[in-house]
């Protein structure tokens, strides 16, 4: 009798001692504070990434530039190439010569498009980090100020109260 007595109590206890930790998780979860902000809308407002582009569309328009001239230029080239080779002007080796030439030309053209694209991204990197940076710092301050344990990004973001919104305490972080 005494041992179905202390085992009923050890039930006690342990139901007790469950309800007690589903009602602190469930107080915890409650006290939690959650915001969120559209983090696209503040990066398009800000100076620098107006700057950043501006930069890389430059530079982007710049390298286009050289690589339509070298591709012009080959295609004239091969135009000449073909006119002196239907005139009869060039022998069988030489119009080898020529076309490894335009081969090696060609390979060159399709380098430069490679190098082009991966000086865009080095360059766009370099220039978004210090922004992006920037952004994520402020953000940070206004979570530790304002006692939030999450900011979410609103793109991400199904459902959120217009209060829950930090976007503005955000901007004003950056100075905007």
């Amino acid at each position: 009798m005494i041992t179905t007595q202390l085992n009923q109590m050890k039930k006690f206890l342990q139901l007790a001692l469950v309800a007690i930790l589903v009602f602190a998780a469930t107080a915890t979860a409650s006290a939690q504070k959650f915001g969120y902000v559209n983090s696209t809308a503040i990066l398009a407002e800000l100076p620098a990434m107006k700057a950043a582009e501006s930069n890389l569309e430059a530079m982007q328009k710049q390298l286009q530039k050289k690589g339509q001239n070298m591709v012009q230029k080959f295609q004239a080239d091969v135009a000449a190439l073909e006119d002196l080779a239907g005139k009869g002007e060039l022998t069988p080796k030489q119009q080898q010569e020529e076309s490894v030439k335009l081969q090696t030309r060609q390979t060159e053209i399709g380098q430069f498009e490679q190098t082009m694209v991966n000086d865009l991204q080095e360059k766009r990197a370099e220039l978004l980090k210090p922004i992006y940076d920037s952004v994520n710092e402020a953000i940070k301050a206004v979570a530790e100020e304002g006692g939030y344990q999450f900011i979410f990004d609103q793109q991400v973001l199904l459902y959120g109260q217009e209060s829950s919104d930090v976007s503005a305490a955000v901007r004003s972080k950056l100075g905007l």
